[in-house]
């Protein structure tokens, strides 16, 4: 035996030694013959005596003292102490021969590695699994040192042989287990944290060191890393591991091992089924190996064949999950008559496929693949790669609704507005309106053929066509609410529907039936002129966007509406926020914000008609002692009729216009009493310049305008006004501190300038 040939040459060093130093000279020389084999080494190191006696039991001493080139880790005679009594042996003796044989040989690596060639990762040891012949991992760990599978760390290194290299180590590296790799390799922390999670109902870890020879084991254990699962927590919205529920991470963790085998990488072919302990995934080797679970994720297999006593690991870069419920994206994905769906979804821009794979809720109407053909179709679409990207989003986004609405939900409201997550005017989101009266459709175009489908983000509503990006017109369409405003608009001149189609952005507001059939109050339609019909409905549309927040922030004031006054002016309208929203005086907002592609709808009670000055002094708060002033105050003169009159409005050449200096109330406060009614009424008609709408821009700049008062005096306006006002006024009583703060509100039959002193006529 070798270990007998090694104890032989040391005594004939030893004789050599004593003869040569009683029978030789001085100068005659000396020749010893050193050990040189790993065996040889071993032999004469006394804190090797154990693995000496070690290798000689095991027949290994051959081994280590023939050609070839090793690796030894070396464990000292302490380390074997502590081995024989952690595993409960007295003696080597103890140990049985064919374990103690490949304890060793777990020891050893088939090439020369110094410490300097050392790194952390895995080398292959001479050591052997059972079932497969496979060679076993030694996980080597440089970080600090020198350390072995997580227990054993090198203390003495570089001792040379003439067949290898030996590293002395302070502990025996025994048979490794799966469970020894995770726990030494800091790239499984998070699979130990979650294989050992206090709340699992199985016992991984025991289950996984069992012996090899033992059922269930060997196992095939496909190992995700930290940042796989950094990523799952990612994908799930999640900050930790803990918030995992239990049934769920157990199923993920079944659906990394295979119980029985021990499957290295060489045994794996393109779309293998792959039985694991949570369900079958499929592998392929093809440009990589790879797995790919039942929700269809797949994972780079990035590190194979780690190989431990009872087991293989592949170490993957994703977390394999089992088969979950589907969501928004993975229903579409499993259902062929959404695969047109599913292809927009992937085309459009804005990663749809990711924000509906999210937590949600959503409600999605996913339209048919026959939808999606109709819709390329009626849009001169020869296929989906034809839609620019950006407008197939909004599209798509237009049949998202943020919140979980069953068909039920919707049922019970009857019909209404709710908003979609595409984006409409002024970047607001857009409106979809429901009706539910008879089955449910959106918009007035799209029916659900099939809903409730319940999903882990939400339910999805399958519907017959794609809703495109609704007009205010299209919204008005929609609504059977608006049918007397959409039958207008096409009866009207200046072909309103394709104005109220364009680009815009306008702001509608849009009176319901009720206000229509209060409004014309038994006249046909048919019988409303035209012309009157178009300039009424444009009294109805503002240009830009103004919310309702715009309105309520503002409180009270005037815009402009579409409609056109005398001289072609754009007609003003009259708005207060102070309750609810009202216009004029006589229409209430009772459905803001109906977001358009191009604009805003508020839906109102009652038909905003063309106004008057009057209109205005009546709807205006600051005119209320004015309007008194017309009417109680005045009652032999019919102020109010005077002032409505609308001769001429249609174009009969007759002018009834006026220009009303109109005072607030706090200039009728200033005064020390209202005077008697026959005084007043002449201080009324010096307001008021007849047959003239005078707007500002009609005054001469830089200087003076005269003009007669119904009264019979004249009034001299001046620009520019001193301090904050417009313009100053010199009244027939020759007053010069008057003036002008407002300008140019205007009615149908004239226009109104708000002045902040009561003009007194010369008597």
């Amino acid at each position: 035996m070798k270990t007998l040939t090694a104890i032989k040459k040391l005594v004939l060093v030893t004789m050599v030694l004593t003869f040569a130093s009683s029978c030789l000279s001085d100068d005659d020389p000396i020749v010893v013959e050193q050990p040189e084999t790993i065996a040889e080494i071993a032999v004469v190191t006394p804190q090797l005596s154990s693995l000496v006696a070690a290798l000689n039991r095991a027949d290994l001493v051959e081994t280590l003292d023939g050609s070839g080139q090793f690796t030894v880790f070396a464990p000292t005679n302490a380390a074997f102490a502590s081995f024989l009594a952690a595993n409960g042996f007295a003696s080597l003796e103890e140990v049985p021969a064919d374990a103690l044989e490949q304890i060793l040989l777990n020891h050893v690596i088939s090439t020369e590695l110094k410490s300097t060639d050392l790194s952390t990762g895995y080398e292959k040891t001479l050591a052997t699994e059972a079932s497969s012949n496979a060679n076993l991992s030694l996980y080597i760990n440089t970080s600090s040192g020198v350390q072995l599978n997580g227990n054993a760390s090198v203390t003495n290194a570089d001792i040379d042989a003439t067949n290898g290299v030996i590293h002395i180590v302070d502990a025996v590296i025994g048979l490794p287990t799966i469970v020894d790799f995770a726990l030494a390799d800091d790239t499984f922390s998070t699979l130990v944290s979650a294989l050992t999670r206090s709340d699992l109902t199985f016992d991984y870890v025991t289950t996984l060191s069992t012996p090899n020879g033992t059922s269930p084991a060997p196992f095939t254990v496909f190992a995700p890393t930290n940042d796989a699962f950094a990523s799952l927590l990612n994908e799930l919205e999640l900050s930790s591991l803990s918030e995992i529920d239990e049934p769920t991470l157990k199923a993920a963790l079944d659906s990394h091992a295979i119980a029985g085998a021990n499957v290295i990488s060489s045994d794996l072919i393109d779309n293998m089924t792959v039985t694991t302990l949570g369900g079958d995934i499929t592998a392929n080797v093809s440009g990589g190996p790879t797995l790919t679970d039942s929700n269809g994720r797949m994972s780079n297999i990035v590190v194979t064949d780690v190989q431990a006593a009872n087991g293989v690991i592949h170490v993957i870069d994703k977390v394999v999950l089992p088969k979950l419920p589907d969501n928004i994206v993975s229903k579409a994905l499993s259902t062929p008559d959404l695969s047109n769906l599913v292809a927009a979804l992937q085309a459009a821009d804005g990663d749809l496929v990711n924000i509906l794979s999210g937590s949600g809720p959503f409600t999605v109407l996913a339209p048919t693949n026959a939808a999606f053909d109709t819709f390329l179709t009626n849009n001169g679409f020869t296929a989906l790669g034809d839609v620019p990207t950006d407008v197939l989003a909004q599209i798509l986004l237009n049949h998202v609704i943020s919140g979980k609405f069953m068909s039920s939900d919707l049922t019970a409201f009857g019909n209404g507005y709710i908003s979609t997550e595409a984006i409409g005017t002024a970047n607001n989101k857009m409106s979809m309106f429901f009706n539910a009266s008879n089955g449910v459709t959106f918009n007035g175009i799209s029916s659900v053929t099939s809903a409730d489908i319940e999903v882990t983000n939400g339910v999805i509503h399958i519907v017959d066509h794609v809703i495109g990006l609704p007009t205010v017109v299209d919204h008005a369409t929609a609504n059977p609410g608006f049918s007397s405003l959409v039958a207008a608009l096409g009866a009207a001149d200046g072909d309103l529907v394709n104005v109220l189609s364009g680009t815009g952005p306008f702001t509608v507001l849009a009176p319901d039936d009720t206000a229509f059939t209060t409004f014309l109050n038994g006249t046909p339609l048919a019988n409303v002129p035209t012309d009157a019909l178009a300039n009424i409905l444009l009294n109805h549309v503002l240009s830009g966007v103004t919310t309702s927040s715009d309105l309520t922030s503002a409180g009270a004031g005037y815009t402009n509406t579409s409609a056109s006054g005398p001289d072609m002016s754009n007609l003003s309208l009259y708005f207060n926020a102070s309750s609810n929203v009202m216009f004029n005086g006589v229409s209430t907002v009772t459905q803001a914000d109906v977001i358009a592609s191009n604009g805003i709808i508020h839906a109102i009670d009652a038909v905003i008609d063309i106004p008057t000055v009057v209109t205005f002094a009546l709807a205006d708060p600051n005119f209320s002692t004015l309007l008194s002033a017309l009417t109680e105050l005045t009652p032999a003169t019919d102020f109010a009729s005077i002032l409505s009159r609308t001769e001429g409005m249609n174009g009969d050449g007759i002018n009834p216009n006026f220009t009303v200096f109109a005072p607030t109330n706090a200039a009728f406060d200033m005064l020390s009493s209202i005077p008697e009614e026959a005084t007043l009424t002449n201080i009324l008609l010096h307001h008021v310049v007849a047959e003239a709408n005078v707007r500002s821009g009609d005054l001469t700049p830089n200087g003076d305008t005269t003009a007669t008062s119904l009264e019979g005096d004249n009034i001299t306006i001046t620009l520019p006004g001193s301090g904050t006002n417009t313009a100053d006024i010199t009244d027939g009583a020759g007053n010069t501190d008057i003036g002008v703060i407002a300008v140019d509100v205007q009615a149908g039959n004239g226009v109104i300038h708000v002045v902040n002193k009561v003009l007194l006529p010369s008597n």
